[in-house]
């Protein structure tokens, strides 16, 4: 099998895995999504810990840890994502799977607006419109929902930004994670803790299935992270930026299909005002991926013919067209 099916198949699994996380989290219920998200970054520590045992790759610890810059960094990622997970926990166990699709659905556009904000990127007419559509999606499902659908905006800007930093960090998957982890780990340690000398925890006190699904929190964050790691590295960036639609496609369809939740027509509007969008920006990045393409092909040079008896008589050489300019596309972070 070659590199890049295989990595293709695993990206797929990946986003899969994400896509499924709405039907393992209300299993471990009933704990809080502080308590989920605190289990998760401890179990998700250790089994960093023992991959990298295996690997052997400790070296790149010490570079951080010597540079304060990396070290802000890091706890800055590691701040936004575990407001994005605490975020998410809480809107699966709290009966808003279609809400949480949302958040993911609408991130791309997120990201659009910090690299016009941020980065000072100048985006196409076709990027403005679909922008706007995603901005009359808001409004529209505002109204829908009664209210601010804050968990969606947070999921949204949270790994939006979380993004940007990782992009600035430029680490690999497997050590980003394992310091972002790191990060976390004293407060959640300390978190369980204090939740045991209360008694007010619900690890032990559950069950054994209970308990044993809140140590497997790790692995199942661990594995597709992995995953999604040797896609990135084996897969078109282009093709990742379409995977990544079918984890929220796969929460929206147990949202609806499974947990039953209510969608009036006002909400079907609002999504496929996002949905479109979301189709706008895909064609024109393929659309924009072919031009650069076709901007990076060098033109042909043809032999001459052997055996020639003299070369051709030199003519004025035409005028070349002038180059077409190709503005490229902001770079989109995929979701890890």
């Amino acid at each position: 099998m070659g590199s890049e099916r295989r990595g293709l198949l695993l990206g797929t699994a990946a986003y899969a895995m994400w896509g499924l996380f709405p039907l393992y989290w209300p299993h471990v219920k009933p704990a809080g999504a502080v308590e989920i998200l605190a289990h998760r970054m401890t179990w998700s520590l250790l089994c960093m810990v023992v991959l990298l045992a295996a690997l052997r790759q400790w070296s790149w610890i010490r570079e951080i840890v010597r540079t304060p810059a990396k070290l802000v960094t890091v706890t800055l990622a590691a701040v936004m994502i575990s407001i994005n997970w605490g975020a998410y926990i809480y809107g699966v166990n709290h009966d808003q799977v279609v809400e949480t699709s949302l958040g993911y659905f609408i991130t791309p556009l997120v990201l659009i607006g910090i690299g016009v904000v941020v980065l000072g990127e100048r985006l196409r007419a076709i990027q403005w419109t679909a922008v706007g559509m995603g901005v009359t999606a808001v409004v529209v499902l505002i109204v829908a929902y009664g209210r601010v659908p804050w968990i969606a905006l947070t999921l949204a800007c949270s790994f939006a930004t979380y993004g940007y930093i990782k992009k600035r960090m430029n680490l690999p998957a497997t050590h980003s994670m394992t310091i972002e982890t790191a990060v976390m780990f004293l407060p959640a340690l300390g978190y369980l803790t204090w939740l045991a000398w209360t008694g007010e925890g619900t690890f032990g006190h559950e069950g054994t299935p209970q308990a044993l699904m809140l140590m497997t929190a790790g692995l199942i964050t661990v594995i597709p992270m992995l995953c999604f790691a040797v896609a990135a590295n084996t897969v078109p960036l282009s093709t990742i930026g379409m995977l990544q639609y079918l984890a929220p496609i796969i929460q929206f369809g147990i949202g609806v299909a499974v947990y039953h939740e209510p969608m009036p027509a006002a909400r079907w509007a609002g999504f496929a005002l996002v949905w479109t969008a979301l189709a706008v920006l895909t064609y024109d990045a393929i659309r924009q991926s072919r031009r650069n393409r076709v901007a990076t092909i060098p033109t042909a040079r043809v032999p001459e013919a052997a055996g020639a008896a003299e070369p051709a008589p030199k003519t004025a050489a035409p005028k070349s067209p002038a180059p077409i300019t190709v503005v490229p596309e902001p770079e989109r972070e995929v979701a890890s």
